[in-house]
């Protein structure tokens, strides 16, 4: 209960717990909302107040490159829980709202149902926001989950904006409402690591931390922070996607920062490996990371692939990660970047040929387009050209799902504590 109560009272969003009896670890995954590369201290905020983020990042190992699949709540989600991209379960355009009719496909199978295979027992706190559906036809408990405590779409709390706090930690923050919320996850995940020292847990429990997508920087202080990235949620530049990670396991993964490249795609993929469970048997988009975990090894994966929040087959992917360099092929602001006063976050879809390119170790700020103006030299030419084709590839073999986001909204399908009232949801209103 203990849990089920820090989750109830904090903005942690959502926590999975996957458990097993046998030699295969405990699995804690947190998963944070709207979260900016910027906002913890660990990763250079000078005044967040995360100290057992921190300590996590001082004892684990801390990615300064990892990637969720999409700029927003639902496909990101969707992506993190099979090891796919979004278009291929049809958790696309957009995100899923009260009454929508879809939801990820009961057809997907997820973290949870792959461990089950090997006995572990499953539960998922917080905000799902991946349908609802008819009877609560798509909620976690379908995907493989024994137990679920939280909402099933966006609560528009905790990080997320409009942001919550409790009385001990509201006030307490030098950044606002925002920064009371992430001092509450922040004590929050505290909590939850003290309970696993407390029930002699840690030495055999892998805790992975990272977020869904950037800041709302339209909310400006109280959107969270992207630090030097650029533009943030809703868009494909980095300030979009790429995200704080940390993985902890003391005695197993040693203290450390790693400039390897992943995303929750490699999630799925990397727990069926350390629990020794056989991956689903469909095209999978993530890959095992235990060679950066637990060896200081190299990411097998090289690229990622940036999908907007409304993907097309006819477009593709927006821009392509190789190696050090990015391109981008279509750039697209959102109103959720919307005041920031670079005009690239909130501008309209632009098609560029050639691609833009930025160097991400020298410019993760995505300022400087190593080709515009001037000779160009040929090992950016090679580049150039082995990305359009990594892009070209990448798109022809892409298979769209049918789009569950497009199935459309049913106002009957909204939880109401007045069922048939009218009109929804004012008229909702629990006693």
């Amino acid at each position: 209960m203990r849990w089920a109560c820090i989750w109830l009272l904090c903005p942690l969003g959502p926590l999975v717990l996957l458990s097993a009896s046998t030699n295969p670890p405990n699995v804690l995954l947190i998963f944070a909302d709207d979260l900016g590369f910027g906002d913890l201290g660990s990763y250079g905020h000078p005044t967040s107040a995360t100290p057992n983020l921190d300590k996590m990042a001082a004892r684990g190992l801390r990615f300064t490159d990892f990637y969720a699949s999409c700029p927003i709540c639902s496909p990101s989600r969707a992506a993190l829980l099979t090891g796919r991209y979004q278009t291929r379960s049809g958790v696309y355009p957009g995100v899923f709202y009260p009454g929508s009719r879809g939801g990820l496909p009961l057809s997907e199978l997820t973290i949870a149902e792959v461990l089950k295979a090997r006995g572990y027992t499953t539960a998922m706190v917080g905000k799902w926001h991946l349908g609802l559906g008819a009877n609560g036809s798509f909620l976690p408990i379908h995907q493989g989950f024994d137990h679920f405590l939280g909402v099933p779409y966006s609560h528009d709390q905790h990080t997320h904006y409009p942001q919550f706090g409790s009385q001990e930690y509201v006030g307490q923050s030098l950044r606002g409402p925002f920064g009371d919320a992430l001092m509450e996850f922040d004590g929050s995940v505290g909590l939850l690591l003290q309970a696993l020292q407390e029930n002699g847990l840690e030495g055999n429990t892998l805790v992975f931390f990272t977020a869904d997508n950037g800041p709302e920087t339209m909310r400006m202080a109280r959107g969270g922070s992207s630090g030097l990235l650029k533009c943030g949620k809703g868009t494909t530049y980095e300030g979009g996607m790429r995200e704080p990670a940390v993985a902890y396991w003391p005695g197993r993964i040693s203290p450390g920062v790693t400039h390897e490249m992943a995303s929750t795609l490699d999630i799925l993929p990397t727990l069926a490996a350390l629990a020794g469970a056989p991956l689903p048997t469909v095209p999978l988009d993530g890959y095992d990371l235990s060679p950066v975990l637990f060896g200081g090894g190299k990411s097998p994966r090289q690229m990622m692939f940036y999908y907007p929040p409304s993907p097309s087959k006819l477009l593709g992917v927006f821009a392509v990660r190789y190696g050090k360099y990015k391109a981008h092929f279509f750039t697209q602001g959102a109103f959720l970047s919307g005041t920031t006063p670079d005009q690239d976050c909130h501008g309209p879809l632009t098609p560029h040929e050639p691609p833009l390119l930025f160097d991400l170790e020298a410019d993760p700020a995505e300022n400087y387009n190593l080709l515009q103006g001037g000779a160009v030299g040929p090992e950016v030419l090679r580049v150039v050209k082995e990305i359009q084709l990594h892009k070209a590839l990448f798109d022809q073999r892409m298979e769209f799902g049918e789009s569950q986001i497009g199935k459309g909204i049913d106002s009957a399908l909204q939880p109401c504590c007045a069922p048939g009232c009218t009109p929804k949801p004012s008229c909702c209103h629990c006693s």
